[in-house]
């Protein structure tokens, strides 16, 4: 945690430093200002994605290898950012190339079964504890899934869900995802609030908000919707605010006040999963719960997710009262990177080695924030991590909601100019892989502590 004597950071310092980091990182990307000029053209605000168009533009990526990506304007990065957790294995790594490229010369897609199927679900249900698996192809997918397996087990529909959490774009959870101030409500009773246009009120009104946390919350949120909750869903630890740990106890008190009254619990490891231990945060935290959603770092870098649970709540699929399926779930690229990931490279000593890569961040970031008196802190867990801009402990958004994000964005200016990438957006933390060395990770100490000492200049 942050030193008890910080003191607090100048605004017109930050502003002015910022203007500057940002002529410095228009000037290094003309190719990339280019080709997003371009692409508005034919893409809403160009870009793939919308999470991907962030100020002061979009850097377009040409190539990976390793712990390390260039943009199409030659600039070489250390790559903090992965792909939004996903690159846990690295870039272009030996072993998924070959396994790609040696199941693409055999067939690329079957809508068929395929013998990797049974060894990654055998090895997720070996991380996580829970025998039953379905594949899927992104961490929308999964939730979405697993929403539908509760609402038919429980045969109820009405969810619970924390203020802040992001848990894919599909419309039962797209509620208060970072509310408005002045549309959230109470702190103890959160408003719901669709995330965007296009979603049906009365999909929203099925959704109820609480913030993290706050197991009286849960209790009052059950209380006053006797028999309708058929899940709570929860990220372990919150990964959309930046990094927010769970309450000691918080996670089994939930599963009891879910269990009490006769719905299940839903864990979102989609950012967690396999990046924060090897069973991700069900292992880390030692709570199991009825359903688990996963994607992203479980692929190798391929489309990916996988729904999972306990064998009676699975039962839903196996009676055919649900409907689970699609194209490419299962697709045999998918699963050969996933095998080659969970069982040869996310090993034992891919662990060791992300919590040597933490320990050197944590040790380093909290050199320099004490030595600079800032009003920050660190959380590190294994492959994630990031930097707090707030010296006391983020427990709920309500507490992020004090964050000046302005700290945020010029510490990304200055790792992007200074060859560390970083995921866009002041609530994103980083990720790291297994071809990170520490001298990759001492970089972003590095340029951390010159932000810091030009701060303080």
């Amino acid at each position: 945690m942050s030193t008890p004597t910080a003191r607090q950071i100048s605004s017109a310092r930050v502003k002015e430093l910022s203007a500057r980091e940002e002529e410095r990182f228009r000037k290094a990307r003309p190719r990339s200002h280019q080709l997003w000029t371009e692409a508005r053209e034919v893409m809403p605000r160009g870009v793939p994605s919308s999470f991907q168009d962030a100020a002061p533009q979009p850097v377009f990526v040409e190539r990976g290898k390793g712990s390390r990506v260039w943009d199409v304007d030659g600039n070489e990065y250390i790559d903090f950012h992965n792909g939004f957790g996903v690159m846990v294995v690295g870039h272009a790594h030996p072993k998924i190339v070959e396994a790609v490229s040696h199941r693409i010369a055999q067939g690329s897609h079957f809508a068929q079964p395929v013998a990797e199927d049974v060894q990654v679900a055998r090895e997720l249900s070996r991380r996580f504890g829970l025998p039953q698996w379905r594949f899927t192809n992104s961490g929308t997918e999964s939730t979405l899934d697993a929403v539908r397996i509760a609402r038919a087990f429980t045969g109820r529909e009405r969810l619970i869900k924390m203020e802040a959490s992001y848990h894919g774009h599909h419309d039962a959870l797209m509620v208060s995802v970072e509310p408005p101030p002045a549309l959230m409500g109470p702190a103890g009773e959160p408003a719901s609030v669709p995330q965007s246009e296009g979603i049906p009120a009365a999909v929203v009104e099925l959704t109820t908000v609480i913030p993290f946390n706050d197991l009286k919350a849960a209790e009052r949120a059950f209380t006053r919707h006797p028999g309708e909750v058929a899940a709570v869903i929860v990220e372990p630890a919150m990964m959309n605010v930046g990094i927010v740990l769970p309450d000691q106890g918080y996670l089994p008190g939930l599963r009891d006040i879910a269990h009490r009254h006769g719905a299940l619990l839903i864990f979102d490891e989609v950012k967690t999963g396999a990046t924060i231990a090897a069973g991700g945060a069900t292992e880390r935290f030692g709570v199991k719960p009825d359903l688990i959603a996963l994607a992203k770092a479980i692929g190798g870098g391929l489309p990916c997710g996988a729904v999972g649970g306990r064998a009676d709540v699975m039962a839903v699929i196996e009676d055919k009262r649900v409907a689970q399926m699609g194209t490419f779930n299962g697709n045999p690229l998918t699963m050969a990177a996933s095998k080659v990931t969970l069982l040869e490279i996310l090993d034992a000593s891919a662990y060791a080695h992300f919590d040597a890569l933490a320990e050197t961040l944590q040790g380093g970031l909290d050199r320099v924030i004490s030595d600079h008196e800032l009003p920050f802190h660190v959380i590190t867990l294994a492959a994630r991590g990031g930097v707090t801009y707030r010296e006391q402990r983020v427990r709920n958004y309500r507490d992020y909601l004090e964050i000046d994000k302005s700290f945020a964005y010029l510490s990304w200016l200055y790792q992007c100019n200074r060859g560390v990438i970083m995921a866009p957006g002041a609530e994103e933390n980083w990720t790291l892989s297994v071809q990170h060395s520490v001298d990759d990770v001492q970089r972003y100490v590095d340029n951390f502590a010159e932000m810091a000492r030009d701060l303080r200049a």
